[in-house]
């Protein structure tokens, strides 16, 4: 027997001679710093029945592999491989270990499907593959002889209904079926399972009741049932878990009333209460004097609440409180922030219609609030200056008014500021630079002016900066370039005077680039590099004043936009986990990006970014020549809008191979020729405009085609088609004017030009010539 446990090996490697203690039946090696590859050695120690090397610093098991230590240790009896990066299936000769009582591999990076035989094996008391969110498998049918205590497959792909017979489990002290994908309905037969503790199928599919049966589980302390679709009534059964301590409902479709006073006055032992987002309806008339049990953590959000429950004066031990997206129409009372400065971490106050704080403005920098969310509500004042502990500071869509504090130079943590959406002014303060923590910084849609401090954005950590829709003025900052963590930038609706940012292309993660509506000008130069912007999936360059060609060279090296959904739907934002207080639970937030980009002939708000959102616009610039051929390239492309430009030439035939686009708008520009039949494959178009340009011939014709209206193709009076009401076969396009000799030429040129290229007419081109700049100059004396 030998027990290493809880040491500090300081990342050494298990010594290969370990196979010279070939009679050791016992190993325990959990946290103790060991690091690296699990010797092949180990394979020696034929007598093992227990082996334990949890918890370890980067350890692994491939070489040899699990399957190898199994093979070769065939009295395995307890087998914990915790946080062992095993990347690997689970062999299915566990199967045959039937004296294996313990097996535990959370967190090993395991794949394919879990055999189900080893859920069955009849000394097994304790499953867990938590964590491994590549491992897929389902329960099978259990016999009431089964002696498992503990079953947990939190964070993997099980999926299927939880057997009937699972109620057969009358040793079952937990279940932890958290984050998978399990569906139907819950089993009534889950009230047979009396010794139950732990109850947690949180975050799955379920539907249905929660079944009335719930009631026998009088020994439960924790209960978790929450996002999942769950509907009927909140279970009355729930008032007489005098155990439980904690108990999440949240995220579902219950109704009816919940006597909050009551449910906390029973379970004198509750410390977590999740209600949050069901169709509930809370009573709270509690006495502010009367005891109830610490809470630490409260989720009431989209409970129907009007106002502040006036038992939180006493909740002093709070340390997460959630009363967002209710209907509390009143000032934040005085107390709220003094009765647990300490504890309190986080705050929700979100969506409710908060108007402004009970005896003016408050200072939060003796609380201990990490986590401040007050937006969209109806505040307004100076902003509340925050905590010196605060990561996240959340205002945006209220009515605060006057400058940026300069407190706020002192939140040495900030990861998160978002005071978008108010009446804020003045410049913005230096100080931001020094925020080195900071990833997300947010000030759309103000009144801030000046100057963007050149140094403003030396943040290595930044991944999302808006400062749309100001009136900042001057260049924008070179700094920029140093944050090579930076995701999305949108600096459009102000008034900056530069050139296009190209030393921004040496960015390696930017994918949004937002810069329209300023006052840029210029050409765009050629990139510099092969790798120029990479990842980049968006780019609105609109309503600025660039000119020359469109910047052929970028698109070849735009990759992001090559590919049609190449990865799982996602969104674009930042995800944060933070440990509360006493370290109940990990609590987590997602900040997703948002912008507003015009598409369709209309401008949209974008919510949520998903990573299949492809756009391009140069619209409203004085971009020449033809629209080159290396656009046709990017086949992931979504939205393309070069309108009101004066682009010239055909469209390019080869956009057909844009299989993805949704929206095409080249309206408003000098392009002639005819619309390529080629067009007529891009099934997902449903945004088409090609008005006032010189188009000519038959508009295509089918498909989507026929869903277009007449006013995509205004301004063409050389194309025919049903959907113009206009027949090719009767039509005749509008002819040129001719000059002498029958030669046709465009009406714009005028007769000037075109006199003086003949050669018997040299004497008469010149006379007009003279004619011409006499009645110039005239009209110039008039004017």
């Amino acid at each position: 027997m030998a027990s290493l446990a809880d040491n500090d090996f300081n990342r050494s490697k298990i010594p290969s001679e370990i196979s010279n203690l070939f009679r050791l039946s016992y190993l325990d090696l959990m946290c103790s710093n060991f690091f690296g590859q699990i010797p092949w050695e180990i394979l020696e120690l034929s007598k093992l029945e227990t082996l334990d090397t949890s918890l370890n610093h980067k350890m692994e098991l491939q070489k040899p592999g699990l399957r190898s230590l199994v093979e070769k240790l065939t009295h395995l009896k307890v087998l914990i491989l915790d946080e062992v990066n095993i990347s690997s299936p689970v062999p299915r000769i566990l199967a045959n270990f039937s004296s294996l009582t313990v097996l535990s591999l959370m967190g090993c990076e395991l794949h394919g499907e879990f055999p189900a035989k080893i859920f069955r094996l009849p000394n097994l008391h304790i499953i867990d593959v938590e964590g491994n969110e590549n491992l897929s498998g389902y329960l099978p049918e259990f016999e009431k002889s089964s002696p498992l205590q503990a079953l947990i497959l939190e964070g993997t792909r099980f999926f299927g209904e939880i057997p009937h017979s699972m109620g057969n489990l009358r040793s079952l002290v937990g279940l932890c079926i958290r984050k998978c994908a399990f569906s139907g309905s819950i089993p009534s037969s889950l009230g047979n399972l009396s010794s139950l503790d732990r109850l947690a199928l949180g975050s799955n599919r379920f539907t249905g009741p929660i079944p009335f049966e719930i009631r026998n589980l009088a020994q439960l302390s924790f209960l978790d049932l929450g996002s999942n679709q769950l509907q009927g009534p909140f279970p009355s059964a729930f008032y007489d878990f005098k155990n439980l301590q904690w108990l999440d409902v949240g995220s579902n479709n219950l109704s009816g009333k919940v006597d909050l006073d009551m449910l906390l006055h029973k379970l004198k032992s509750l410390q977590v209460l999740i209600l949050s987002s069901n169709n509930l309806s809370l009573l709270t008339k509690t006495n502010v004097h009367t005891k109830f049990s610490k809470l630490y953590i409260l989720r009431l959000g989209s409970c129907n609440l009007i106002e502040f429950p006036d038992f939180l004066q006493n909740q002093d031990q709070l340390s997460d409180l959630d009363l967002s997206s209710n209907k509390i129409v009143a000032p934040i009372p005085r107390w709220f922030f003094s009765f647990n400065t300490i504890n309190l971490g986080f705050v929700n106050l979100s969506n409710n219609l908060l108007t402004g704080f009970d005896q003016g403005p408050i200072s939060l920098s003796r609380t201990g609030i990490v986590s401040l969310d007050l937006r969209s509500n109806k505040l307004q004042g100076s902003l509340p200056i925050p905590s010196l502990h605060t990561m996240v500071y959340l205002v945006s869509y209220n009515n605060f008014t006057g400058e940026i504090p300069l407190s706020i130079c002192n939140l040495n943590s900030l990861q998160v500021l978002d005071l978008s959406h108010n009446n804020l002014s003045g410049k913005l303060p230096q100080c931001l630079a020094t925020f080195s923590h900071l990833s997300t910084l947010n000030l759309q849609s103000n009144k801030f002016h000046g100057s963007i401090p050149q140094n403003l954005l030396n943040g290595t950590n930044l991944r999302m900066i808006d400062l749309s829709q100001n009136q900042l003025q001057r260049r924008i900052p070179r700094s920029l370039v140093n944050c090579t963590k930076l995701e999305f930038l949108n600096l459009g609706n102000n008034q900056i005077r530069d050139t296009f940012p190209s030393w921004l292309e040496t960015l390696p993660k930017l994918k949004v680039l937002i810069l329209q509506s300023n006052r840029l000008r210029g050409a765009i130069k050629e990139p510099e590099t092969n790798y120029s912007f990479p990842k980049l999936r968006i780019i609105d360059l609109s309503h600025n004043k660039f000119i020359g060609y469109l910047p052929s060279k970028f698109f070849q090296f735009w990759n992001a936009m090559k590919v049609v959904n190449a990865s799982p739907l996602a969104y674009l934002g930042t995800e944060m986990l933070f440990k509360s207080s006493g370290n109940i639970v990990h609590v987590s937030m997602n900040y997703g990006y948002s912008f507003q980009m015009r598409v369709k002939g209309i401008e949209l708000d974008y919510g949520k970014i998903s990573n299949f959102l492809t756009a391009i616009s140069f619209s409203g610039n004085k971009f020449e020549g033809e629209i080159p051929t290396s656009i046709t390239n990017l086949r992931g492309l979504r939205f393309l809008n070069l309108s009101n430009n004066n682009l010239k030439g055909p469209i390019p035939a080869a956009m057909g191979n844009l299989t993805a686009l949704e929206s095409l708008d080249v309206s408003n520009n000098k392009l002639s020729g005819q619309i390529p039949q080629q067009l007529e494959d891009l099934t997902f178009l449903a945004f088409f405009n090609v008005s006032n340009n010189h188009l000519t011939g038959r508009i295509p014709q089918g498909k989507q085609f026929d869903t277009f209206e007449n006013i995509s193709f205004d301004g063409n009076p050389g194309l025919c088609g049903k959907q113009i009401a206009r027949k090719c076969e009767d039509f005749q396009p509008p002819k040129k004017e001719e000059g002498p000799a029958g030669l046709k030429f465009p009406s714009e040129f005028g007769w000037k030009i075109i006199l003086i290229g003949f050669a018997s007419g040299l004497v008469t081109g010149v006379a007009l010539e003279h004619a011409y700049s006499a009645r110039k100059k005239a009209h110039k004396k008039r004017m």
